[in-house]
């Protein structure tokens, strides 16, 4: 409960918030249509009764479909350690911020030439990065309102089929069982990013009265005991908010935590390397996000390029990749 007060008294935002006065609601299909859904919802993969509202309704966290750019040398409002997403495509080079994708979770965009969406889950630290084309066709994607083991639930447009942001797959709606293609990209520090491409360009808000852009609505949360709105089993021989790193490019499930990787590496996985650098802030600690602690870098290549991987909780790999082993350091 201390916990849970201590997110009310420093505004945990709408998510939170109505949660805590309301609880989750129960899933309902046939309530879900009657809210407007147009989706299929005899079409599934999942037990509806692992989908959880998350307090908004259906674009109540909204993405960004036209989203604005400055150059990354006119950028003062960003700390050298703020995170950013860092995707480069076909020398296109973009930052979006978490500071902003903390209040839209999704972006949706094309860089080099490419339909993608931009995503990130603040209740699983999940930052990915999709090819948006469904089949050929290009989509774009919006909030739900609805959680699965506390990860974000996306939806489509075209079919308002539901998809699993962590897996890049639908799980509701005509389009069950397709999967989005991952795209490389870094969850990194501002200063690495500018580092790596000085002619740039940085996501900014459309409307920077619209949120509190900087602050941290989920202050403290990745140093509980438990991570929030989560009924399912826990990791039991790792802390269940411990990050960790996951890569499935084209390989077998590999998840490490970043503590080892820290202490133990660069590490040498399935043709892979998985390695470590200081600088970057947490994102999910101090109610600014430019004071949270310093949790590092994570780079995953191989051969020397870039290849997708996500820094997430323990408890979000446990839930989503269960029987894949999850590599610790010692004493962790």
């Amino acid at each position: 409960m201390a916990a849970i007060n201590s997110i009310i008294r420093h505004g945990a935002g709408a998510l939170l918030c109505l949660l805590l006065v309301t609880g989750p609601s129960v899933a309902d299909p046939s309530s879900w249509s009657q809210q407007g859904w147009s989706t299929d919802f005899s079409k599934h993969s999942v037990d509806y009764n692992e989908i959880l509202s998350g307090g908004p309704p259906k674009d109540g966290i909204p993405s960004i479909d036209n989203p604005e750019f400055v150059a990354v040398a006119e950028m003062t409002d960003l700390a050298e350690l703020e995170p950013v997403i860092g995707l480069e495509i076909a020398g296109d080079a973009r930052a979006y911020p978490l500071q902003i994708l903390m209040w839209h979770e999704i972006v949706n965009d094309t860089v080099g030439g490419m339909p993608v969406t931009v995503t990130y889950c603040p209740l699983c630290n999940a930052a990915l990065v999709f090819d948006r084309r469904v089949e050929g066709k290009a989509d774009t994607f919006g909030t739900t309102g609805k959680l699965r083991n506390s990860d974000l639930v996306m939806y489509d447009r075209r079919t308002e089929s539901w998809w699993q942001q962590f897996t890049g797959e639908a799980i509701a709606g005509e389009k069950t069982g397709t999967k989005l293609a991952l795209v490389p990209s870094r969850l990194e520090s501002w200063k690495n990013f500018k580092n790596r491409h000085p002619n740039g360009k940085v996501l900014i808000p459309n409307n920077p009265r619209m949120r509190n852009y900087g602050a941290n609505p989920y202050q403290g949360y990745d140093t509980l005991n438990r991570p929030f709105l989560f009924s399912g089993e826990l990791p039991k021989d790792i802390h269940p908010m411990a990050r960790v790193v996951v890569v499935r490019d084209k390989v077998e499930p590999i998840v490490v935590s970043m503590l080892k990787v820290r202490e133990e590496g660069p590490l040498k996985r399935q043709g892979l390397t998985i390695s470590w650098e200081i600088g970057q802030s947490s994102a999910l600690d101090s109610g600014r996000i430019a004071a949270g602690r310093d949790v590092g870098n994570i780079i995953v290549q191989r051969g020397g390029e870039d290849v997708p991987y996500d820094v997430t909780f323990a408890f979000v790999a446990n839930a989503f990749l269960p029987g894949t082993q999850i590599e610790k350091a010692a004493g962790e």
